[in-house]
């Protein structure tokens, strides 16, 4: 699946927990209007079902639900980029624009949201770090 999918998948399903979800949620069910109008409702219903969704599991501690509706909303844009490929400078627009700020943290302005996919075969090791790492030993 294309990196973009996920990240803009991953913020979407991010600005769900967050005070400018309204806004988020307003400005992906436009764009979306914008690509596919007879999709629009449903996506915004669905945008809300998983809003709550996530809200109860949150509640509950269900550290799960969050990656599951990442991949739900991975396979939808997927499928909409499939039928649309001319979108995805669209896609990536709108990701900058609506869902990056959303996802934005006030305490640490310019920060962005960043999506890293690790995969070690055999016995290799990956490490992965959003700032300093330090590695001791072989």
């Amino acid at each position: 699946m294309d990196p973009l999918v996920m990240t803009a998948a991953t913020a979407l399903v991010g600005a769900m927990a967050t005070d400018a979800w309204l806004q988020a949620r307003t400005a992906t069910v436009a764009w979306w209007r914008s690509a596919k109008p007879s999709q629009a409702a449903e996506v915004e219903n669905e945008l809300e079902q998983a809003h709550t969704l996530l809200s109860t599991a949150r509640e509950r501690g269900d550290v799960q639900m969050e990656q599951v509706l990442v991949q739900a909303w991975s396979l939808r844009l997927h499928r909409l980029l499939a039928d649309e490929p001319d979108l995805m400078p669209g896609l990536r627009q709108f990701l900058d624009e609506h869902l990056h700020a959303a996802t934005a943290s006030p305490e640490t302005p310019g920060t962005t949201l960043m999506t890293v996919r690790a995969e070690a075969t055999d016995s290799a090791r990956v490490y992965v770090a959003g700032r300093d790492q330090h590695i001791n030993g072989p």
